[in-house]
């Protein structure tokens, strides 16, 4: 594989910052970071992803166990459509259940790993605030930790998802459990104290020498998740907060034992299109 091209001001450590962050901006500062930086991912969490599980958090929540999709053998047939797909572990699960997935990330870095690891389903790069699918071509949509956390304006995702979707559609994402947003983003003890306010929705934003955007993450309160979600025109079923497991001895990021046995890390939002 072609190695993704640097330039010297990306290789520099970038500043930490809460700033406005836009559409463009953050759509342009994210596809260069997942570029630049998926080979580490895979490298660091492809062995907890797996090559072809479906895992919705860093608790390890599985598909197989939770069934937010639907029962395994209800998605035989089924168009569904993976957002911010990654490596797409996720797709390649759903195939071996029958279903017929389609993988897109906006960052094409991330869908080489896909074909590396193999993909019997179609790839896709673009954005998910603009897909390049007809109205009502899938009957399910998923984002395990894709797109809505890095998007200045969740809403544009979630109409399009909706128009892609058929009447009856379920969507189904997972993003950074609100909460978080209000404790330093470290594994340890210093994770445990608020630092910050929950209601401060700043960017948080990594930026180079010239001030430009190489990195954003952006915060919605629980409330603020809820709105997006019905505005956008889906049904709110199920709201999940795993809980960390026992099993689950690995840290990630921010994510860890310490923490998940205090506070949530994930929320997971089960929607359905009318």
């Amino acid at each position: 594989m072609q190695e993704p091209v640097t330039s010297e001001a990306e290789t520099a450590e970038p500043e930490a910052t809460r700033r406005a962050a836009g559409v463009t901006e953050s759509a342009r500062a994210n596809r260069g970071w997942w570029d630049r930086n998926a080979d580490e991912y895979q490298t660091d969490h492809g062995t907890f992803l797996g090559d072809d599980r479906f895992v919705w958090c860093p608790e390890g929540l599985d598909e197989v166990e939770a069934e937010l999709l639907g029962p395994p053998e209800e998605l035989k047939g089924k168009d569904v459509l993976e957002i911010g797909a990654g490596a797409a572990q996720c797709a390649r699960w759903l195939t071996a259940q029958g279903a017929r997935p389609v993988a897109l990330d906006l960052s094409h870095r991330q869908l080489q790993h896909a074909l590396r690891i193999g993909s019997p389903f179609p790839l896709v790069c673009a954005d998910a605030a603009a897909l390049p699918f007809a109205d009502g071509s899938f009957d399910l949509a998923c984002s395990a930790y894709g797109a809505l956390p890095f998007v200045a304006d969740p809403r544009l995702v979630l109409r399009e998802v909706r128009r892609v979707l058929r009447p009856g559609g379920r969507f189904v994402f997972s993003v950074t459990h609100p909460l978080r947003w209000a404790f330093p983003d470290e594994p340890g003890p210093e994770g445990l104290t608020v630092s910050a306010s929950y209601f401060d929705r700043t960017p948080y934003v990594e930026q180079d020498d010239e001030g430009r955007a190489v990195y954003v993450e952006h915060h919605r309160t629980l409330g603020d998740r809820v709105r997006d979600v019905v505005t956008s025109g889906f049904r709110l079923v199920d709201l999940v907060e795993p809980e960390w497991p026992d099993w689950n001895t690995s840290e990630w990021g921010g994510w860890s034992p310490l923490r998940g046995h205090l506070i949530p890390g994930t929320a997971v939002f089960v929607c359905e299109r009318d």
